[in-house]
């Protein structure tokens, strides 16, 4: 994907970051069964709530998660102050199912938003539109309207206090606008006061309409849009809340949705799901911090990246680029001494394995660019980086901008008539 020219310049730490943590955390963890265990398995409402007013994580410490968020490489984090169960973890005016009128008596969420702001870390809070336990969400303007125009207040007025009682927000992520409508949340209202209370926030595409909100938010997917996005995901292999025994992603498949989305413009949003005593899962923090370290000695080639894709490099990995400078990023490790990259037409002037700091030495025939001194053994266990700095932006030919199955079909019809005459052809 291209660059975003006309970022307001109040937004350009979001591409520049690349990568955020996402932190699904409430009293569900106590079930060690997923964020939306309420539902999914209907439960008992009553039972659920006692259950939930008595949650008094007593390990909770913001600080150490801000720690170890910084040390693994992320640049900011989003947590879901209430989720569609309800539970609140602010200290809210509005109702007493919260943590600061029940068991734990605190703010967790201004104590996080402190915590990650001293920290040097850009700062987000989720917010779920819709509330298991009130009727009039799902009963809607139709069927309930007093109740919701109350529900409705209910909500605008959480916004308001999450926007106004904590300093600066950098981004307010909705979700769980079903079954109802923009419209019906007075939408546009609420948009017009986050904006007088937050000038700088971004706001995510879930409030409800079509391609509404400043990014997009492809979940479990990676899919490059036309605007800031940011694709989010899990540590593990499903779910977003902690879950005892659910399989854990290895750091390379984590560090591997960093890259596509980097190579397609994007953020990475990745998920963890705090366990029910207010600590992070060791599987996370061990698979994390493998990402952080690499992070230390690749950086570059993620945080604020342009994208890449200039050459076709599949067969090997993906490719970022930042001013003159094109990145090879290797999934795949053949252990082949040259590389030879195709269709590159801007002069090279350097070529480097980042990786190690090596200087490897090239040489540039019309559009092809061999780079030697590779070697054998992958120089690290993750990915190794390549990087080649141009004269000016890396650019390709028509051959690498247009690749397989995309351009003009000619110039592939063209390039057929260069067969050999080893094996017989149909002459069409």
């Amino acid at each position: 994907m291209s660059e975003l020219p006309n970022i307001p310049d109040k937004w350009r730490w979001f591409p520049e970051s690349r990568y955020g943590v996402f932190i699904h955390w409430g009293p569900y963890a106590a079930y060690s069964r997923g964020e939306q265990v309420l539902f999914r398995e209907h439960l008992d409402p009553r039972e659920y709530e006692r259950r939930a007013c008595a949650w008094n994580p007593m390990h909770y410490d913001p600080a150490l998660w801000a720690e170890t968020v910084k040390q693994a490489g992320f640049r900011y984090a989003v947590l879901t102050t209430r989720h569609h169960d309800g539970f609140c973890l602010w200290n809210t005016a509005t109702t007493d199912y919260s943590v600061a009128a029940q068991a734990p008596g605190r703010d967790f969420v201004g104590e996080f938003v402190d915590a990650f702001r001293d920290a040097g870390l850009r700062v987000g809070l989720y917010y779920s539109l819709l509330d298991w336990r009130i009727p009039a969400w799902f009963e809607g303007p139709e069927k309930n309207p007093a109740g919701w125009a109350v529900m409705r207040e209910y909500v605008h007025t959480q916004v308001d206090e999450l926007l106004s009682n904590y300093g600066k927000i950098d981004v307010i992520w909705f979700d769980g606008v079903w079954p109802r409508t923009r419209e019906d949340l007075d939408g546009d209202r609420l948009v017009a006061r986050m904006r007088a209370l937050q000038p700088g926030i971004l706001i995510n595409n879930r409030l409800g309409g079509k391609d509404t909100g400043d990014i997009g938010t492809p979940e479990h997917h990676i899919t490059a849009e036309d605007r800031l996005w940011e694709s989010c995901q899990v540590t593990t292999w499903r779910l977003w809340g902690y879950t005892t025994g659910e399989r854990w992603r290895e750091a390379d498949r984590l560090l591997d949705m960093l890259c596509e989305c980097a190579h397609k413009g994007g953020n990475l949003l990745l998920n963890v799901g705090p366990q029910a005593d207010g600590q992070l899962p060791p599987e996370f923090i061990t698979r994390a911090l493998d990402v952080g370290r690499w992070l230390d000695v690749h950086g570059e080639a993620i945080y604020g990246s342009d994208g890449g894709d200039v050459t076709e490099f599949i067969t090997h990995g993906w490719q970022t680029t930042k001013g003159n400078a094109l990145y090879l990023i290797f999934r795949f490790w053949d252990g082949n001494p040259t590389l030879r990259v195709a269709d590159l037409v801007t002069p090279v002037e350097r070529v480097e394995l980042l990786t190690t700091g090596q200087v490897l030495p090239f040489e540039q025939r019309g559009e092809e660019l061999f780079i030697h001194g590779l070697p054998r053994i992958a120089p690290t266990e993750l990915f190794p980086v390549v990087k080649i700095t141009c004269s000016g932006k890396p650019e390709a030919n028509q051959w690498g901008r247009e690749r397989l199955w995309g351009g003009d079909p000619q110039r592939v019809a063209d390039w057929a008539r260069q067969r050999g005459e080893t094996a017989a052809a149909f002459n069409g």
